[in-house]
């Protein structure tokens, strides 16, 4: 590996215990000893890269999804077959009591039964079981270990965090003028409200100033019981908003998830006259594509029909995330998560107010149109006659005495 302090070339052994052997000056991590990716070098300029060069900060958290060295996803299965105890202990008791009838008997019966009780083992051990299995995945490092490492071997190197980098499993002081709801009002009279459903994205936005910027109310939202259920979380939106005008606009940021997909229909559903702009992580953003986080866990909500319906995804994107699949919007890299929030903000205050049966299902990276001037509607004339105020209609050929 390349020395982090004098860019040397180290073998394993000249650079034991993470001290150079040219220099002699110590380093946080050794890929051989923590794992791939796993560099000083690499993790500060991710770093760099992430705050775009101490222009913005970010938390700890997002420089976990960003330093990852592989990323693993598996959709759940249901068992096929019969577990080998149950078969053993059905065939076993079956094999017996046809042997002790051969013995009991003779002649063909006997070597029918004696066929029949080898043809029950040979069954139960020529079938086969697979496990059901749960949605589930992996990001190399774990979070505790990319955690560990930041807060144990690196500060104690570099005296602390990479520059930009804030720890966010620390205790967050919550904002002067915020509730109990998680509504933080930065300015008296807020132009938009931003609705956030990822604690983390929320304390990026919160940490580089952009709620106040924007003049828009950061209201964060979550799952207070722990059950991923959709009414919780609805409810929790609705309380928020409710402190807030009708005609406010909302702008939703949440992850590629069902609950996520949902909550803004939702909220269109429950409040028909408010603008509501959905800016979260779309499934079609995520799904399939290469050098993005997907993951999978088990979701109450993951009803492919449901999907369809209710939040209008294309059965692709519905059939995605109904076999568990989800993609985290705190792992989108930060300068392009800000640009989409200041984006989202000032589109949702350029739209005009919904109508009925107005669709305003806008997703990521997709706003709404400027709204085009009616034209005015056409009236039916006589032949030969012309609208009132433009002269006297003359047919050609004619002339006026």
């Amino acid at each position: 590996m390349i020395c982090p302090r004098c860019a040397a070339s180290l073998t394993r052994k000249q650079r034991s215990g993470r001290i150079c052997a040219h220099c002699g000056k110590h380093f946080a991590l050794d890929p051989a000893v923590h794992g791939k990716g796993m560099h000083d070098i690499r993790i500060r300029g991710i770093a760099e890269r992430a705050t775009d060069h101490g222009r913005l900060k970010i938390t700890l958290t997002q420089l976990w999804y960003l330093s990852r060295s592989r990323n693993y996803a598996w959709a759940g299965r249901d068992p096929k077959g019969v577990p080998a105890k149950i078969r053993w202990l059905v065939a076993l008791p079956v094999a017996a009591a046809l042997v002790a009838c051969a013995v009991l008997t003779g002649g063909l019966l006997a070597f029918l039964l004696g066929a029949a009780a080898c043809a029950a083992l040979v069954v139960a051990s020529s079938m086969r079981h697979r496990p059901g299995q749960l949605p589930h995945g992996q990001i190399v490092p774990a979070e505790q270990t990319f955690r560990a490492l930041m807060n144990g071997s690196w500060s104690a190197t570099y005296g602390g965090l990479p520059q930009g980098v804030v720890d966010d499993a620390r205790p967050v002081p919550r904002p002067r003028g915020a509730n109990r709801s998680g509504a933080s009002v930065p300015v008296s009279r807020p132009k938009a409200a931003i609705l956030c459903t990822d604690r983390v994205v929320s304390l990026f936005l919160t940490a580089n100033g952009i709620p106040a910027r924007l003049q828009a109310a950061l209201v964060e939202v979550g799952d207070a019981d722990g059950t991923g259920g959709r009414p919780t979380v609805l409810a929790a939106a609705l309380s928020a908003l409710a402190q807030y005008r009708s005609g406010l606009p909302v702008v939703v940021l949440h992850d590629a998830d069902p609950q996520g997909v949902l909550l803004a229909p939702l909220i269109r559903g429950a409040q028909p006259d408010r603008v509501v702009v959905d800016a979260g992580l779309p499934v079609s953003a995520v799904r399939g594509k290469q050098g993005v986080v997907r993951l999978a866990r088990p979701d109450p909500l993951a009803d492919a029909e449901q999907l369809r319906t209710v939040a209008g995804l294309p059965d692709a994107d519905a059939q995605w995330l109904g076999e568990g699949f989800w993609s985290p919007l705190a792992a989108v890299p930060p300068h392009v998560l800000e640009s989409i929030v200041v984006r989202a903000v000032e589109r949702a205050l350029a739209a005009p107010p919904p109508t009925p049966h107005e669709d305003l299902t806008h997703g990521f990276l997709t706003w709404p149109q400027a709204p085009r001037t009616p034209r005015p509607p056409r009236t039916s004339r006589a032949p030969g006659t012309r609208p009132p105020g433009t002269g006297t209609y003359k047919k050609k050929g004619t002339s006026s005495a």
